[in-house]
């Protein structure tokens, strides 16, 4: 797998977890019994912690990633190279 393989996939991942994890977590005003400001929707969310869940995204996929890397590094699954013209 080369930089840009590696890259991309991260960035993949990256995504598919954080989607993954914005959920963990979240109160909803509706359930913290507090006024929305603005009104807002009542689902919305008291606190998002998003810094928190962007670094928590951002070692969970590391992790995915490595198991990824090490997957195809030994050959359990392979890419198949792509014909060129």
């Amino acid at each position: 797998m080369d930089l840009a393989w590696g890259i991309s996939i991260y960035f993949v991942v990256w995504w598919t977890v954080l989607f993954a994890i914005l959920p963990l977590g979240v109160r909803s005003h509706a359930q913290e019994g507090k006024e929305v400001p603005g009104g807002g929707d009542p689902a919305s969310p008291v606190d998002p912690k998003m810094w928190r869940k962007a670094f928590t995204t951002t070692w969970v996929s590391a992790i995915v990633w490595g198991v990824i890397w090490l997957i195809l590094k030994f050959g359990l699954i392979t890419i198949p190279q792509l014909p060129t013209r």
